[in-house]
């Protein structure tokens, strides 16, 4: 049996309190979330929170309506939102979407003998496609909490969560997932089928 880590995605003002919609779904799924890693961490498994910070060159970056760079290195803004963090916890910093694009996420959850991935946190259609995408490609078995993933849209995360589910991941609510650690001690890998 493998280990399991989950990956959270984003839990930072900047991003969270960017929009009053996003604001108001990561309230409506706050205590599902944090009950989620708390239990999580109760079973011994790791939580890694993906934290992205901005690049002062990077011509992609979307800035602020007044021009100014959001999710700098050290600013309050950047910072993991503390409901959602444990001195347990690991924090590895990410520049693009993805968690896996140029960190060193892989060599960590490596070196912790991870084999599956919990991928969470927002937004569903950006950074938890392209990290549960990712980590697909780097062959972890990869599962993804339907009730603690959260965008501004509600269309948005769910096209997200079908498209997830009919390709490189296994997507269920976190009460089923942890009654299936309960009851077998693992998460089985989903069995990929390419359709015509």
């Amino acid at each position: 049996m493998g280990k399991i880590a989950v990956l959270t995605n984003d839990l930072q003002a900047d991003v969270v309190h960017k929009t009053p919609e996003r604001t108001a779904a990561m309230a409506q799924a706050l205590p599902r979330f944090t009950a989620f890693l708390d239990a999580m961490r109760r079973r011994g498994h790791h939580v890694f929170h993906l934290q992205l910070v901005n690049l002062p060159g990077d011509p992609n970056v979307e800035r602020d309506l007044d021009g100014k760079l959001p999710l700098q290195r050290g600013s309050e803004g950047a910072a993991i939102l503390g409901d959602f963090l444990d001195p347990c916890d690991v924090v590895v910093e990410k520049n693009k979407d993805s968690g896996f694009y140029e960190t060193e996420l892989h060599d960590r959850l490596q070196a912790a003998g991870v084999d599956t991935v919990l991928v969470t946190g927002l937004q569903t259609q950006i950074c938890v496609q392209t990290t549960a995408a990712d980590a697909f490609f780097r062959g972890y078995n990869v599962w993804v909490p339907s009730d603690c993933v959260v965008s501004g849209n509600p269309v948005d995360r769910d096209r997200a969560l079908e498209w997830l589910d009919g390709y490189c991941a296994s997507v269920a609510g976190s009460a089923d997932i942890l009654a299936e650690l309960d009851a077998t001690g693992e998460l089985p890998r989903k069995v990929v089928k390419i359709l015509p």
